[in-house]
């Protein structure tokens, strides 16, 4: 098994976010997440979960 490095789990999981309603992956500040100013592309919504680590 090939071992995880902190840069390459940084770039895929760091600051990236799914949209409860259209289910796109959007990359923007967890502060801006949790105080419902981040919007989606796509849908316009404001509604963002983490992304899930495999």
């Amino acid at each position: 098994m090939a071992t995880k490095l902190p840069a390459a789990m940084a770039r895929m999981y760091k600051n990236v976010f799914v949209c409860k309603d259209c289910k796109t992956k959007a990359r923007t500040d967890s502060r801006k997440v949790s105080e419902g100013k981040a919007r989606c592309r796509k849908c316009g919504s404001r509604a963002f979960r983490p992304i899930s680590k495999k």
